[in-house]
């Protein structure tokens, strides 16, 4: 009796994760993912190690929406084209609703399939190009104002120990890294803030035309992102499809500082539940 019920508790304890797991994925799937910002492409917008949910709701439903589980150490790599391949390949999304410009997106990248996070700067049907660091849209260049310095300490950032690049470099660990900071208003109004580092060959860049269905996509620390102005050849992000887009990243859960967000003695206090402009 005692080796049944205790058999019987087994099958229960499995039941139980199976199904928590079998929630957890489809929470992941039709709602919310979580996401850690593993770089600084983003900043100062975002920081590495700003913890937040992607809403997965904004934009409807495509392969793309299939939760990647990716461990290393464990040799586990299984992309979203590995669960819903079958849904792959017509750049079409089901309740589908197109981002609007200004929106910080994560979506997969169309070679390797990882989660990038980026902001939508052009939209399909439009020629954008750079032109001495400052974003033109149909010619046009955006609103661009000066809005001091940015400062962080020098040093290795997150799990993957990055050192930012900085403008008053060379910077030794533990001094201050700069960076000029502006405000850039996109047409529709849409108002966030961007760094620059310096001058680079990404500042001055050909005229793209974005094809229809996807999207021009670039991170907000510019000299720093590697984004829709690189093509896919040669490691970059190149023209985004519809059907890539993951989600919107609309609010930071916590931020932390250290090398893990469990070390929560290293939280940063000022980014709890702190809306992404």
């Amino acid at each position: 009796m005692a080796e049944e019920k205790k058999g019987n508790a087994i099958v229960e304890t499995i039941k139980t994760v199976v199904y928590a797991l079998l929630i957890a994925g489809v929470f992941r799937t039709v709602f919310f993912q979580p996401f850690w910002i593993p770089s600084g492409s983003m900043k100062d917008t975002l920081l590495i190690g700003d913890f937040l949910f992607v809403n997965k709701m904004a934009y409807g439903y495509s392969y793309a929406s299939c939760p990647s589980i990716i461990v290393p150490r464990f040799g586990i790599d299984l992309d979203a084209t590995d669960f819903c391949g079958w849904a792959d390949g017509d750049n079409s999304r089901l309740f589908g609703s197109e981002p609007e410009r200004g929106d910080v997106v994560v979506f997969r990248h169309p070679v390797t399939g990882r989660d990038f996070i980026k902001r939508v700067v052009g939209l399909p049907g439009e020629k954008i190009q750079v032109r001495a660091g400052r974003l033109h849209i149909d010619g046009t260049p955006v609103e661009l104002e000066a809005d001091g310095v940015f400062e962080e300490v020098a040093g290795p950032q997150g799990p993957q120990r990055l050192s930012p690049r900085c403008s008053n470099a060379p910077v030794g660990d533990g001094a201050m890294c700069e960076k000029a900071k502006f405000v850039e208003t996109l047409p529709e109004g849409t108002a966030h803030s961007i760094l620059d580092i310096g001058r680079q060959s990404s500042d001055n860049t050909p005229v793209f035309t974005v094809p229809e269905g996807h999207y021009f996509m670039m991170g907000d620390n510019r000299d720093n992102s590697t984004d829709s102005r690189f093509p896919q050849q040669v490691g970059g992000v190149g023209f985004v499809p519809f059907e890539n887009l993951v989600g919107r990243a609309d609010r930071v859960m916590f931020s932390s500082a250290g090398s893990s967000m469990l070390f929560f003695w290293t939280w940063r206090g000022d980014r709890f539940f702190k809306a992404i402009e």
